[in-house]
């Protein structure tokens, strides 16, 4: 096990590095690559990493709390029984990436590529999705809450059973999936019913 405190790296390539079980704490990564690296059960504290490359790694079982992830690459890896708690995730692309088990605590996944990812029964309340692309993803029984759903992508996605009350969804295009089964308050009844032509008094 290590520990890196209030480290600064630029360009560096980790991916060929054990890195399991290790801390890091106030850490800057910057356009830094690991991929397809050994990263499962690590733990990140208010680090930041800008535009990394995070491609088939492995990080499960990784706990992330107050972390930035801006504009990385998550394409394939492994978030298994990971955690993210009050992290910013803007501009991150999770294509193919396993999120089973995954736990996400407030935080701000603005801008993020979610699509087809598989969110079942996931407590995802409060937390900003702001413009991101959640098209194809499984959200069946998810507790979206309180969330940030404003100009969000919701193409085909599997809503059954989840709840979406108090969530703030302008601009978001309820033609595009089906809401049986979704638990709605009446302001999204009233969205639902204007993007479907009806005029609401």
């Amino acid at each position: 096990m290590f520990q890196h405190s209030n480290q600064n790296y630029s360009e560096i390539d980790f991916g060929t590095q054990d890195l399991r079980f290790g801390e890091l704490v106030r850490c800057t990564f910057n356009r830094c690559t690991f991929s397809h690296g050994s990263l499962e059960e690590i733990s990140s504290k208010e680090c930041r990493f800008i535009e990394c490359d995070f491609r088939g790694a492995l990080l499960n079982g990784s706990i992330h709390k107050e972390s930035a992830f801006e504009n990385c690459n998550f394409n394939g890896a492994n978030l298994f029984v990971s955690k993210f708690e009050s992290c910013k995730m803007t501009g991150s692309d999770f294509t193919s990436s396993s999120m089973d088990g995954i736990t996400i605590i407030q935080g701000d996944w603005s801008y993020t590529n979610l699509r087809n990812t598989r969110l079942v029964k996931q407590d995802l309340r409060g937390i900003k999705f702001f413009e991101a692309d959640l098209s194809g993803a499984n959200l069946e029984k998810a507790d979206l809450r309180d969330s940030d759903l404003t100009r969000a992508i919701l193409s085909k996605a599997k809503l059954q059973g989840a709840d979406i009350r108090g969530a703030k969804m302008e601009g978001v295009d309820f033609k595009t999936f089906t809401i049986t089964g979704l638990r709605m308050d009446k302001e999204q009844s009233v969205l639902f019913s204007l993007s479907h032509g009806a005029k609401v008094n």
